[in-house]
C-alpha cells in the first residue's frame, strides 16, 4: 500500500509573469523547513523547483508546480503548456538556452535550468511533446543515505 503525502502543494504559473517568479519554490522551501527536512536537502529541492518554475515562466503560456511531501522524500511534478523541447539532449547541456534576449537582459535564461534540476534531484524524468508542453518529474530523498551526496 502506497503511503499518502503529508503535504500537498500546488501552484499555478503564468508564462511571462516575472513578478511572481520564485513564489512556488519559496512556499515549498518554507514548508520543508517547518517540517524539519535537512537544510542541505531543502536547498537542493528549492534550487530545482525554482529552475523548473522559471522555465515555465520563460518558455510556456502557463503551467503548474505540484509538490507531494512524504516522510522520506519530496516529489515534484511541473507541467506546462508550452512549445515543447525539440532536442532534450541539447537542452540538457550547460549554457544552452533558447530564452529570448529580453529574458537574458533580466538575468534569466542562462541555460542552467535543466542541468541544475538533474544535478539537484535524486530521480529526474522529462517528457515533452512539441506544440503541447513539457512535464518534469523529480524526486528528492530526505535521508542523506538515499540522497545524492552534494
Amino acid at each position: 500500500m502506497k503511503s499518502e503525502p503529508s503535504v500537498l502543494l500546488e501552484t499555478a504559473l503564468e508564462g511571462a509573469c516575472f513578478e511572481t517568479a520564485g513564489e512556488a519554490s519559496s512556499k515549498l522551501k518554507l514548508v520543508l523547513q517547518q517540517i524539519g527536512v535537512p537544510s542541505d536537502i531543502v536547498r537542493r529541492i528549492a534550487i530545482a523547483a525554482y529552475e523548473a518554475e522559471m522555465n515555465v515562466i520563460i518558455h510556456a503560456a502557463r503551467g503548474v508546480v505540484k509538490a507531494a511531501v512524504y516522510p522520506n522524500r519530496t516529489e515534484i511534478t511541473v507541467e506546462d503548456q508550452g512549445p515543447g523541447i525539440p532536442d532534450i539532449s541539447l537542452a540538457m547541456k550547460e549554457g544552452y538556452s533558447t530564452a529570448p534576449d529580453y529574458v537574458r537582459e533580466m538575468g534569466f535564461g542562462a541555460g542552467m535550468g535543466l542541468p541544475n534540476m538533474l544535478r539537484c534531484s535524486d530521480n529526474f524524468k522529462i517528457e515533452t511533446v512539441i506544440g503541447q508542453g513539457t512535464t518534469i518529474y523529480m524526486v528528492f530523498y530526505h535521508d542523506k543515505q538515499e540522497a545524492k551526496l552534494g
